[in-house]
């Protein structure tokens, strides 16, 4: 609050003094002119005036003047006022804080417009030209030669000392300006990314779920109608399923969409998460469009993060996809391998590829689409890896390796592109 409060404050004195910067210069200029004639009368109890009053008036009206420049030739104002104060004490003015009030603005401006070493060379400068004629100063001989360099080391090292903090109080405020700024640019990317990624994350999930059961749907269409006339008993079954799987589709298009709801909205349930619990209900559905699917286990099946439970099951949901959409097989294996941090899932068929252009019994192939991707990019989201392509021996192969716990995305070693012939 209150740097927010500091920096408000600066910025509209910063802004009042770009607007009127010669108004305020004068200004200045004239209260150090009152400073320094006032200090020009002052003297010592017993100690005779000096007679050039009129030049003491001169030198400080010439050492004010000089200051009128300070924003653009700080060294010179300097110069030019430490020259005509050394004049006037040299002529017996006393040297009070008064006298030295125009030489000490000129310091301060300098400690805050240059460097700390042109500030050093001229502020010492000009502490030894003033002691040394503070020492040899007739208006200053009541005086003990302690009392004469300490005071004059006193009042000029303070706008010294004033002027750099000035500076670094600057740098400070516009150092979190900076900050501020920066954090807010990298707010909104941050809030851009997550967008993506929620974006992407959706547009898997739709894919997962409109490609498996529309591929079940067609495979279950296909497989009815060439049995209607040769077997309608078993046509009239699979049309029953047909129907179980469509409904399905709707339930989990439904469950996926409803995320995108409020919370709060009574009309939008939430449905349970699929995970690998529901692997004979996917394996039954495959079976239902002509492709038998085997499940192996091994090891202990240990808990599995929801994240990392989601994920397995989407792959070996798109995994199976591919295989009734894309291999000339009526057989699928899936194995499960526990190991004490990591699951690994095997997706494999002895199939050839379809010939291109055809999809079971016959139906068009809408083309290729995402399956591989979206799977690598689930994989690496909970920090697996994953791996697809053709067997040595024949058939696809699909493998997939998954943390027990997710954790950020590890770099995997690249995949070689799919040939023309891979899948989707």
């Amino acid at each position: 609050m209150s740097t927010a409060l500091e920096r408000h404050t600066a910025d509209r004195l910063g802004d009042f003094y770009g607007r009127y910067a010669h108004l305020v210069d004068l200004v200045l200029a004239l209260a150090l002119m009152g400073c320094a004639t006032l200090g020009s009368a002052l003297t010592l109890p017993g100690a005779e005036p000096p007679d050039q009053d009129r030049v003491g008036v001169a030198l400080m009206g010439v050492s004010c003047l000089a200051l009128l420049k300070h924003r653009t030739h700080p060294r010179a104002a300097l110069v030019v006022t430490a020259i005509c104060t050394t004049v006037a004490v040299a002529l017996g003015y006393l040297l009070t804080p008064l006298l030295l009030a125009p030489l000490m603005a000129a310091l301060y401006w300098l400690a805050t417009l240059t460097d700390r070493r042109t500030t050093r060379v001229y502020g010492c400068t000009t502490i030894v030209v003033m002691n040394v004629a503070a020492v040899f100063a007739d208006s200053m001989e009541h005086l003990s030669l302690v009392l004469r360099t300490i005071g004059p080391i006193f009042w000029l090292l303070l706008p010294l000392a004033a002027g750099r903090g000035t500076l670094v109080r600057r740098a400070y405020l516009k150092s979190v300006q900076a900050r501020a700024e920066h954090a807010e640019r990298t707010r909104e990317e941050e809030a851009r990314l997550r967008v993506t990624e929620e974006r992407m994350r959706i547009a898997r999930d739709l894919h997962d779920v409109v490609a498996h059961h529309l591929a079940l749907a067609n495979a279950q269409a296909g497989t009815a109608a060439h049995l209607t006339r040769t077997d309608p008993e078993q046509a009239h079954r699979i049309l029953t399923e047909l129907t179980a799987t469509t409904s399905a589709a709707l339930r989990e298009l439904k469950g996926t969409v409803g995320v995108l709801r409020r919370p709060d909205d009574p009309e939008a349930p939430l449905a349970p998460t699929p995970g690998l619990h529901q692997l004979p209900e996917l394996t039954a559905a495959c079976e239902s469009a002509g492709l038998t699917v085997t499940v192996t286990t091994d090891g202990v099946p240990g808990p599995l993060d929801p994240g990392v439970d989601l994920t397995a099951y989407r792959i070996v949901q798109e995994a199976l996809t591919n295989v009734s959409k894309h291999a000339a097989v009526d057989a699928a294996r899936v194995r499960l391998v526990y190991e004490e941090a990591h699951l690994t899932i095997t997706v494999t068929d002895d199939g050839t590829p379809r010939p291109r252009g055809t999809s079971p019994r016959g139906t068009s192939e809408p083309g290729r689409g995402f399956g591989l991707i979206g799977m690598r990019e689930r994989a690496q989201s909970v920090g697996g890896c994953l791996s697809a392509g053709h067997r040595p021996e024949g058939g696809f192969e699909v493998t997939t390796d998954l943390p027990l716990r997710p954790y950020p995305s590890r770099a995997t070693a690249p995949v070689p592109a799919p040939a023309p012939e891979q899948r989707n």
